[in-house]
């Protein structure tokens, strides 16, 4: 790092922000044409969009790390850089905090008030008054059809030993890292990486059990999208940290951290820390409750 304590590191001009905008419309676009019956502008669209974010971060990235080696940053810009990361957890924790919210409202609110409790007494007399309040549930029209829920004690219990088991095996190697044991590092680091490519596999299998045996889909009313929603988003987020993971795994094979300098471990392992938690939150409100 660059010692200069009157000098902080000004990146030059970059053509990445505006990289990085035009995926993001492009992908958010394409995807709501998808859903809104449009597939055949929509798809085409999108992956151009996804395409640009990932030469995006490959490239925004790249130039991050080459001037981190290259010694262009002293300690107040990795003080910005920690602000920076807090504030960035800070935003995905109301993120979940949104869809949290919306399976408390459809869960505690609406539902018993379709079910003709409170404000929902005349709705429920008028309109449906063969409903009864319960969760699950896809609502008065039973959209979607019959379905059956996930049981909490079998792959759901098994991803959660598997991502608690990843905080330990991250955090050991945190502090091997910190230690100066950097085989110690790489192999926990290396196993951390293993088990969310684990997890992420038992959720692909869920999802394809859900579907093809449970008729739980995203269009099975409100339990369905809720359900969807938020394990969906989860499971992304637990790609994006593996990826993450694995780009911090070829830097510590390369030996960019050492014991005093590794913010870029760290905001990788507290991103995946949250992560952690969210499933937690997860398992006790979506699938054991």
């Amino acid at each position: 790092m660059a010692q200069t304590q009157g000098a902080y590191y000004v990146p030059h001009g970059s053509h990445w922000p505006i990289v990085g905008s035009l995926g993001l419309f492009g992908t958010v676009s394409g995807a709501a044409m998808w859903l809104n019956d449009s597939p055949g502008v929509g798809k085409p669209i999108m992956a151009v969009g996804i395409a640009l974010l990932v030469v995006m971060m490959l490239g925004w990235f790249g130039t991050v790390i080459r001037e981190s080696v290259g010694g262009l940053y002293n300690k107040q810009v990795d003080v910005s850089f920690r602000m920076g990361m807090i504030w960035f957890i800070f935003s995905e924790v109301m993120f979940f905090a949104a869809f949290f919210g919306a399976l408390f409202y459809a869960r505690e609110l609406v539902v018993p008030w379709l079910g003709g409790s409170g404000k929902g007494a005349m709705t429920n007399y008028f309109l449906w008054p063969e409903y009864t309040a319960a969760w699950p549930t896809n609502g008065p029209d039973d959209i979607g059809g019959s379905f059956q829920t996930m049981t909490p004690w079998g792959i759901p219990l098994l991803n959660t030993l598997l991502l608690l088991t990843s905080g330990v095996t991250l955090t050991i190697s945190h502090h091997a890292l910190r230690a100066g044991h950097r085989g110690r590092t790489i192999a926990f680091l290396a196993l951390t990486v293993l088990l969310g490519v684990i997890f992420l596999g038992f959720q692909i299998y869920e999802y394809a059990h859900a579907y093809g045996h449970l008729n739980l889909t995203l269009g099975s009313g409100i339990y369905g999208s809720t359900f969807f929603m938020l394990t969906g988003f989860h499971g992304l987020h637990v790609t994006l940290g593996a990826i993450m993971l694995t780009v911090i795994l070829f830097r510590c094979m390369k030996g960019h951290f050492t014991r005093d300098n590794h913010f870029g471990y760290e905001a990788v392992a507290w991103y995946w820390h949250f992560v952690d938690v969210v499933w937690l939150g997860l398992f006790l409100f979506v699938y054991v409750l």
